[in-house]
């Protein structure tokens, strides 16, 4: 059984024992509740009526977030010729070929995102199983294998964040820090709530959202009331 500090459980005093809380109400209450001595991430878990074990429920895709994360993101870019100088201006931290893939392999990743050309992936094809498993292998899918450099590195380094179900059926996606306040992450939640929502596989049966939980990276899980999510949404469109 998890054991607690004190702080989390004063926390966890403020939030009433089974209420859904509208969104506007959740944020709120997450910022509330936020006891750590660091800007903490607030996060989003968003539980779908999907079932991952089959290839056309899995919902993945990639949103920028009108506010960003917060995070300093370092951007890695496999480019070479006149796309490499177009990654070093659009802002990538490390840019290169072959020299940054042998780093790699000798375990340097010190990195968050990655991104390539698609005549440079035969080449990082053979670090996948690296970056692999910790999800900064570029994909079409997330847009991360392109030769338009300058708009997707400026996008990673301004906001855009990857998601993908997990074999829970549940999405965990960040919306921005603390020091956001309520208006700024209210406005990235939409953003990816309406990304999400229009993902929904065509196979998919029944309520599609079945639960959300917003809380910080230290701060207990806040349910939030379903229904408010499409009032949000409906206000938004």
């Amino acid at each position: 059984m998890a054991s607690y500090g004190k702080r989390y459980i004063e926390a966890k005093k403020k939030i009433e024992p089974g209420k859904a809380y509208s969104v506007e109400e959740g944020i709120k209450l997450a910022l509330d509740t936020s006891y750590a001595r660091f800007d903490e991430t607030v996060e989003v878990a968003i539980n779908l009526g999907v079932n991952p074990k089959y290839a056309d429920q899995i919902v993945r895709g990639a949103v920028v977030l009108p506010h960003g994360t917060g995070k300093d993101v370092k951007v890695l870019a496999f480019a070479q010729g006149e796309k490499e100088k177009e990654a070093k201006e659009a802002g990538a931290d490390y840019v290169g070929g072959e020299d940054l893939i042998k780093k790699i392999e000798g375990g340097w990743l010190d990195f968050d995102r990655v991104v390539s050309t698609p005549d440079m992936m035969s080449k990082v094809a053979r670090i996948g199983k690296i970056l692999g498993p910790r999800k900064l292998m570029p994909s079409t899918k997330t847009g991360t294998i392109t030769f338009d450099m300058k708009k997707v590195i400026r996008e990673l380094k301004t906001g855009k964040i990857d998601f993908r179900v997990d074999r829970y059926g549940i999405i965990h996606a960040p919306i921005g820090k603390v020091s956001f306040g309520c208006e700024k992450l209210l406005e990235n939640f939409k953003i990816l709530m309406e990304t999400i929502i229009n993902l929904r596989p065509q196979s998919t049966k029944g309520a599609y959202l079945k639960g959300i939980t917003i809380s910080t990276t230290m701060g207990p899980g806040i349910k939030i009331d379903i229904n408010s999510v499409k009032d949000v949404l409906s206000k938004a469109m």
